[in-house]
């Protein structure tokens, strides 16, 4: 559905609380060209499924805390 950014200004909470509802973005238009894109929030519940999804599928080899190579490496120091 495509909205003119004048009338958003005027009935901006009914847009959101449409969106909400229907659960379908709608466009907002500004001399009839694409303005923006008012979309519906994912769920809490499908946000939080991909936190800790990868639990276990990790190992960790070596030391991860240190620098990957000598200070006498590094590039910048040499300056």
């Amino acid at each position: 559905m495509k909205w003119q950014s004048l009338n958003l200004k005027a009935k901006c909470l009914a847009v959101l609380e449409r969106v909400q509802k229907t659960k379908r973005p709608i466009c907002i238009t500004r001399h009839g060209k694409p303005l923006a894109e008012v979309i519906p929030p994912s769920s809490v519940q499908e946000r939080s499924a991909w936190i800790g999804s990868m639990k276990g599928s990790v190992e960790i080899i070596g030391d991860i805390i240190s620098p990957g190579n000598e200070e006498r490496e590094w590039e910048i120091l040499r300056y």
